[in-house]
């Protein structure tokens, strides 16, 4: 839903990923961020950020990758299906390659087995239309 990319895993980089999913989905009600513990999610910045949003922050237990499969398989498959695949000659050049992977190719066309073996768009459209006929 939102992402970025940066030199350094400073705050900026979650904050500018968090903002491009917020002025996307527009969230009504509270909606649930999960985490891992790194510093970014622990910032003022993004307290701040997710109580000015209606989100309520989640973080996964200290070395416990559980908590976040589904977020730790994402970043595998991008990186064995793109990124390894190739040399990156510029950031640039990768960033624009990464924003294509993820908006056309994984959100739109790949299958995910978490979801039904659907791609994420599917799974999307076919939650707005059950809510649709539950109203």
């Amino acid at each position: 839903v939102g992402w970025s990319m940066k030199p350094t895993l400073a705050r900026e980089i979650v904050l500018d990923a968090l903002m491009m999913a917020v002025w996307r989905r527009k969230p009504q009600q509270s909606v649930l961020i999960h985490s891992d513990q790194g510093s970014q999610y622990g910032s003022d910045d993004w307290q701040r950020f997710c109580k000015n949003h209606n989100l309520e922050p989640s973080m996964s237990r200290r070395v416990n990758c559980w908590d976040n499969a589904v977020a730790e398989s994402f970043f595998g498959t991008l990186k064995n299906e793109l990124i390894y695949r190739r040399p990156w000659v510029t950031r640039q050049q990768a960033s624009e390659a990464i924003g294509e992977y993820i908006e056309i190719f994984y959100n739109r066309i790949r299958r995910h087995t978490t979801i039904g073996s659907v791609s994420p768009a599917k799974f999307e459209e076919m939650a707005q239309a059950k809510e649709a006929l539950a109203a």
